[in-house]
């Protein structure tokens, strides 16, 4: 695997220009966390003893950049030993540049400020069940799979196991397999609120007054082992709590379905 040095990241990105477009990406989403909505943050203190490398984090998602920019606000502010705050900005002068996330191409190739998100730290990858607005089925690219162990082995990495905004999609196998390979350390985070403050891109700011919420769970107690893939994704899908038993209305429509059945079919 490929390696920093001084200079640049482990994929040939120069710091110095990491550094300038993560200061402005973040003086220009600042107000939208800490002006016209608020962003509560918990739980950054499990952050503090993380080592350099091989850190992954899992979340749910709701906007496309909304969510990775306010990771990069909460990331540099427990970099300069702000918990749980983002309230002195001071800290985008020395943020953490080896952070990664995963995104998909497709996203990540419309129009110019998603090319310069990109450059801040983006690993693409190509969606194996969607392009272009339609379902498809094809294969892994080994490289893009090369690329995020890369990211790891070199930094931190925030992934989203559900490949999509949709609340409650079932989680990618892909993630828990790369948990079992990789062996990270891995952090659940639980978004929420981001889906109304802003537009499904997270660049517009929809309502204002929102409190959206971010929170950074205990890393996951996972044994590499013994425990399979799939075992591995319900324990992430469950710290995100993005599988059924969260689903409120889901819940609910169960319920009323059970009342309309109980309806049609009386017990004598």
């Amino acid at each position: 695997m490929a390696k920093k040095n001084i200079f640049t990241d482990s994929f040939g990105t120069p710091y110095f220009l990491k550094r300038f477009i993560i200061f402005i990406l973040g003086i220009v989403s600042y107000r939208r966390f800490n002006g016209f909505n608020k962003l509560k943050i918990t739980g950054t203190e499990n952050l503090v003893d993380l080592p350099d490398s091989n850190v992954l984090f899992v979340s749910n998602h709701q906007t496309y950049f909304a969510d990775v920019a306010a990771m990069y606000h909460a990331f540099c502010a427990v970099n300069n030993g702000y918990l749980n705050t983002i309230k002195n900005p001071i800290y985008l002068l020395n943020p953490r540049v080896d952070f990664y996330y995963v995104a998909a191409e497709e996203t990540m190739n419309k129009g110019i400020l998603p090319k310069i998100f990109k450059i801040a730290g983006a690993v693409t990858v190509k969606r194996t069940w969607r392009a272009e607005g339609k379902n498809i089925n094809r294969m892994v690219d080994l490289g893009e799979i090369d690329n995020i162990m890369k990211a790891l082995d070199n930094g931190w990495v925030a992934t989203f196991p559900q490949g999509t905004t949709a609340a409650f999609a079932q989680g990618r196998k892909g993630t828990a397999k790369l948990v079992k390979n990789q062996r990270p350390i891995v952090i659940p985070i639980k978004i929420n609120g981001f889906r109304r403050a802003f537009d499904k891109k997270g660049l517009r700011v929809k309502v204002t007054g929102v409190k959206p919420t971010m929170e950074f769970k205990k890393p996951l107690d996972i044994d590499y082992d013994n425990e399979n893939a799939q075992q591995i994704l319900l324990k992430i899908m469950t710290a995100i709590e993005q599988t059924e038993d969260f689903n409120i209305l889901h819940t609910y429509d169960e319920e009323i379905k059970a009342k309309k059945s109980d309806q049609t079919n009386p017990q004598n």
